[in-house]
């Protein structure tokens, strides 16, 4: 029988998603050679639908420049104009930048809305950085799988940063590309050793159109989901989570046939693709090939079952579905493995209050609060504590 977690449909998104951005036309950026996994004539209309282009993405408006122009370029140590640029972004003063999880933005919105998640943050400080002359590269951090839920979905999310270099100077003895900085909304993962690869501009393009295709898809708007997930696999065909989505909206438009085919190439660009596993998994099942289903459920298993994020996520489900106490046990785990991440104690805390144990409830969101490092954050989750010593009080 197969794990209760595949009979959810996961959607790899890399940050969570919001809508509304100001778009113009765009055309395909090249002509794909997986041309037989897209299904144009199924989603009519997406070619007519309007998304934004790379230069939409990425551009800075005058008021950007003007910033740059004045405060950045008249620093001439590279360090030091790298250090400005980050004060301007987080000062109250200036730009005053606030974490949202849904804040998908352009460089120019994420500047003017003052809101970002990560994948936002770095578009707008690498545009940023570009325009003040130093070297700047984005990064992707190989974070553990980690899934927060949207509705009925479960979202796994990932994480990007941005490194800014010396550049390179016969002048100067120093090592080509010696890092200088880290942008990045959290300071925690910077003090982590995870690993990291820096990823071209192209990549972080198609991430940025695949997060706005989950987050249609999720709306279901297919036909925008389609066009966005399209484009992002025409700028960077070697993303395997924009083919891995691609094939979530199939299966939910019942080409079953081509959903199975757009995960096995998810899976053959990465093999580390676990989540396109496990859908994979769940569409072999259902059309009867329960032995290949069984041996990709197990290996998947063997990968996650050391990872405490996994045990966090059969919380969140079994609490979904009212097993609180089977989400309590899970939480537990979870902690048991890394008593240092916020997240699952905000999790537990939610089981408790729905259990009605104010006190450990309230126990709970202290050590949340405790571990949390992003203001933002800290703020939702000091107005959850007051909530419940309000109830405590009133019990």
């Amino acid at each position: 029988m197969l794990h209760s977690v595949l009979t959810k449909f996961f959607i790899i998104v890399y940050f969570l998603l919001v809508v509304g951005c100001q778009t113009t036309s765009i055309k395909p950026t090249s002509i794909s050679i997986y041309s037989e996994l897209y299904l144009d004539e199924s989603f009519k209309g997406n070619q007519e639908l309007l998304i934004e282009t790379e230069n939409d993405v990425f551009a800075i408006d005058n008021e950007m420049q003007r910033m740059v122009k004045d405060k950045l370029i008249p620093i001439r140590d590279n360090k030091k104009r790298a250090k400005k640029l980050l004060q301007h972004i987080f000062s109250k003063d200036n730009v005053d930048l606030a974490y949202q999880s849904s804040a998908n933005l352009t460089a120019s919105q994420t500047y003017h809305s003052q809101k970002a998640n990560c994948m936002s943050l770095t578009i707008m400080a690498y545009s940023l950085a570009k325009e003040a002359g130093l070297d700047v590269k984005f990064q992707d951090v190989k974070v553990p799988e980690y899934w927060i839920r949207n509705g009925q979905y479960n979202m796994l999310t990932g994480h990007v940063n941005l490194v800014l270099t010396e550049p390179k100077s016969h002048n100067k003895e120093i090592i080509y590309g010696k890092k200088i900085l880290q942008i990045d909304f959290d300071p925690d993962l910077v003090k982590k050793s995870f690993p990291k690869r820096v990823v071209n501009k192209q990549t972080v393009l198609a991430m940025f159109y695949n997060n706005k295709g989950a987050h249609a898809l999720v709306d279901r708007n297919y036909s925008l989901a389609y066009a966005y997930l399209k484009q992002a696999t025409l700028v960077d065909p070697s993303y395997s989570a924009a083919w891995g989505n691609l094939g979530i909206l199939y299966k939910l438009n019942n080409h079953i046939e081509f959903a199975i085919k757009t995960y096995e190439h998810a899976v053959s660009i990465n093999g580390e693709n676990l989540t396109a596993l496990s859908n994979l998994s769940f569409l072999l099942a259902r059309t009867n090939k329960f032995e290949k289903a069984q041996e990709i459920e197990k290996a998947i298993l063997e990968k996650r079952i050391k990872n405490p994020y996994y045990h966090a996520l059969l919380a969140d489900e079994a609490y979904f579905r009212g097993e609180n106490n089977k989400a309590l046990k899970h939480y537990k785990k979870a902690i048991r493995m890394d008593k240092r991440v916020h997240e699952f104690y905000f999790g537990i805390a939610k089981v408790y209050y729905a259990l009605k144990d104010i006190k450990h409830a309230e126990k709970s969101m202290k050590k949340a609060l405790a571990y949390n490092r992003v203001k933002s954050i800290e703020s939702q989750y000091m107005a959850k504590l007051n909530f419940l010593k309000f109830a405590e009080f009133n019990d």
